[in-house]
């Protein structure tokens, strides 16, 4: 048979009787059957990250009790709030800003504890579901089978609320006290701290960590290792994943073509191409943007047209942080929270979570594309000098890694952003020493507004870009993709290395090994392991 001349990516129709030869020396399940009883436990149960993600829900804890014991203690002050800035100290408006960030950033490092918990254990659902397809999913927005399943819908949606509920409580806890003078009209008088979103975010919390740990007690965890090569061998260890022959060179975008033999092919599919759901989160992005565009139009239409007293909104009127002195260019409305009212502080968590909740949404969106090229990144080390290192440290992998960091600093900075947008007052006439509340009012900058849509606006061009861009080299990309990992993967080891295995006639192998491994042959096919052979376990 004649070797063909042209590179593709599908059978060449002079190679069907050769495939065909080859194919029938094989087992008619067209997969490979691993001996489970003979074969080591070659997988990471990687019991660190077991440790530090319970360290984790241990520390959230204590942080939502913190938080529920605080909030209770200032709820049942007159005033419901305490001093945390007192205006005897400079740069009150900044400090409070710090304070705002703080808090963002202590939420963060709160669910996305739990919300490694509540993976995993959602992960190892599914997979005993036979419903696993990826190493990383949408987490809050995939749910095993039943309604009474602690990783089912139902629980999921709850924790999309209570994740909502935990960053619009923190742009509501704090509180700008202003105060008139002979002097100026209103100065800042302080910053206080109110109690019943206080209280309400300690709820939130301590909820997220019932349900991550009651998810983690009713699914059988093979694994706490993120790093989808683990997974994989624990999948292929335990039997539920079956490696197919004869697609040692076929990529995750090949995985629903009836393909076979191929050779090497220079670029391999983006992100975009290989994982379905990416779309659907760039998309997202894209929604959130005019969203924020629209939100931010018709605050400067309103203003302008009936504020538009004390100035007109222009380009000039640009400004990072919100006018705290005239509180020009901001669009106020009473929340009537001094009394306390349930339903006054109901209706204005709706209002703000009704805004902020797309943005909390997206931001946990965005996490499906760090993770899917940090494992794609992973599997490429290869080809590379120091090879695949199975074991992951979890820490590590969120550090280590550019994106998945630049995330987890994202997160925080673009919901102490959004704060700026949406601002809680109050007014106190200086008529004694205690003062008077004249009221509590919610201010809507349009120009914070804008710099929200610009940082947006970078923040998802830069993952769009991301997930758009084309992995160079033979070794085809999977992504995170689990069955694809398994027709790569012929030997399992601590360290491996993925390249050119044995030359044959009409088909050579390429695979895995523990040894450095070379390149592959451009201009040869590939069909996968030798006839008659199995992947071997080192």
């Amino acid at each position: 048979m004649s070797t063909p001349t042209k590179s593709t990516s599908t059978w060449n129709p002079s190679s069907y009787l050769a495939y065909d030869a080859l194919f029938n020396q094989l087992d008619d399940s067209h997969s490979v059957t691993l001996d489970v009883k003979s074969a080591p436990d070659f997988y990471d149960r990687s019991l660190t990250s077991r440790r530090c993600a319970l360290a984790g829900v241990v520390c959230t804890s204590i942080v939502s009790c913190c938080c529920i014991i605080a909030g209770a203690v200032i709820s049942t002050t007159p005033e419901g709030a305490a001093t945390a800035i007192s205006a005897g100290h400079n740069s009150v408006a900044l400090r409070k800003e710090m304070l705002v960030i703080s808090l963002n950033l202590i939420v963060t490092l709160c669910t996305e504890s739990t919300g490694f918990v509540h993976n995993i254990s959602l992960r190892s659902a599914l997979a005993s579901e036979s419903r696993l397809r990826f190493n990383s999913n949408l987490r809050l927005l995939t749910a095993a089978r039943g309604w009474s399943n602690p990783n089912g819908a139902l629980l999921n949606g709850i924790m999309v609320i209570l994740l909502i509920i935990s960053y619009t409580s923190v742009s509501l806890v704090t509180l700008t006290s202003y105060r008139a003078t002979n002097d100026y009209p209103w100065v800042v008088a302080e910053v206080d701290i109110i109690g019943v979103p206080l209280l309400v975010l300690g709820l939130a919390l301590l909820l997220q960590v019932v349900i991550a740990l009651s998810g983690m007690r009713a699914a059988k965890i093979s694994t706490w290792s993120s790093s989808s090569l683990d997974l994989t061998a624990a999948l292929v260890h335990h039997t539920q994943l079956t490696p197919i022959l004869l697609r040692c060179m076929r990529s995750v975008s090949d995985f629903d073509m009836d393909a076979g033999p191929a050779r090497p092919s220079e670029t391999q599919p983006s992100a975009w191409h290989a994982h379905p759901s990416i779309r659907k989160v760039i998309k997202s992005l894209l929604g959130l943007i005019i969203a924020c565009a629209g939100w931010g139009a018709l605050v400067l239409f309103i203003y302008n047209r009936y504020e538009g007293s004390s100035g007109t909104i222009t380009w000039i009127s640009w400004s990072f942080f919100p006018d705290d002195q005239d509180f020009l260019y901001g669009l106020r409305y009473n929340a009537y929270l001094g009394g306390g009212s349930g339903a006054s502080w109901i209706v204005t968590y709706v209002n703000l979570a009704i805004i902020q909740g797309p943005l909390t949404l997206c931001l946990h969106c965005s996490e499906l594309i760090a993770n899917v090229i940090r494992d794609e990144e992973h599997w490429r080390c290869g080809t590379r000098q120091k090879g695949i290192t199975l074991a992951m440290n979890p820490l590590k992998s969120v550090i280590a890694n550019p994106l998945c960091f630049a995330l987890f600093i994202a997160k925080p900075v673009l919901h102490w952003v959004f704060s700026l947008c949406f601002v809680i007052s109050a007014y106190v006439e200086s008529i004694d020493i205690d003062g008077n509340i004249v009221g509590i009012n919610v201010s809507m900058y349009a120009m914070q507004i804008f710099n929200l849509f610009i940082v947006l606006f970078l923040f998802a061009c830069f993952f769009t870009l991301v997930a758009r861009r084309q992995r160079r080299g033979p070794q085809p990309a999977a992504y995170g993709h689990l069955q694809t990992l398994a027709n790569l993967v012929d030997e399992w080891a601590p360290v491996m290395w993925w390249g050119h295995k044995e030359d044959g006639i009409p088909y050579c192998h390429a695979g895995t090994s523990g040894q450095l491994l070379p390149a592959v042959k451009m201009d040869c096919v590939y069909a996968g392991v030798s006839v008659g052979s199995h992947p071997s376990v080192s």
